[in-house]
């Protein structure tokens, strides 16, 4: 769905440098790295409950809450489920992005949202323009899609075996 808003450049990066900081995947860049990627970044609004991506839709970007909500849900068999709500500075949609996997749920703004995006077009374009920059983000990416795993499978231990 993204691919069909019209995605702005950020041009307020001091206003939302306090996010981004907390951004997981932007942590160990120098100031000359982070400006770079803070170039590729772009700016994208939804109402409330449209929706940003489907399941099932192939990934076109990394998403960051700069404000608002956004709930992931996942449809089986006529039955939607709530996954998880995101918030301000919350980052989602980069596992299907580096996976090259569909969408496993479908994101809906909860309320009015602005979100930061990075297209998956633009991470490319740093393989082709800073390898080493590259890396730490891939790195970086991967660690966040580990904890996320951990996470859930915390979770599903904990179902199992019914604690």
């Amino acid at each position: 769905m993204t691919d069909r808003k019209q995605c702005l450049p950020l041009t307020d990066v001091e206003n939302v440098l306090a996010i981004l900081n907390r951004i997981s995947i932007l942590a160990g860049f120098s100031e000359e790295q982070l400006h770079h990627i803070f170039g590729l970044l772009e700016k994208v609004s939804y109402k409330a409950d449209e929706k940003i991506f489907e399941q099932g839709e192939q990934p076109s970007h990394i998403y960051i809450v700069e404000s608002g909500r956004v709930k992931l849900t996942v449809s089986r068999d006529n039955t939607n489920l709530e996954l998880i709500v995101f918030e301000a500075g919350c980052l989602f949609g980069e596992a299907s992005v580096i996976g090259i996997q569909p969408h496993c749920a479908t994101a809906i703004a909860v309320e009015d949202t602005e979100l930061i995006v990075l297209s998956r077009t633009a991470l490319l374009s740093i393989y082709e323009s800073d390898t080493k920059l590259f890396s730490i983000l891939i790195l970086n990416i991967a660690r966040e899609v580990c904890r996320r795993l951990h996470a859930s499978d915390k979770t599903l231990l904990h179902y199992v075996l019914r604690e």
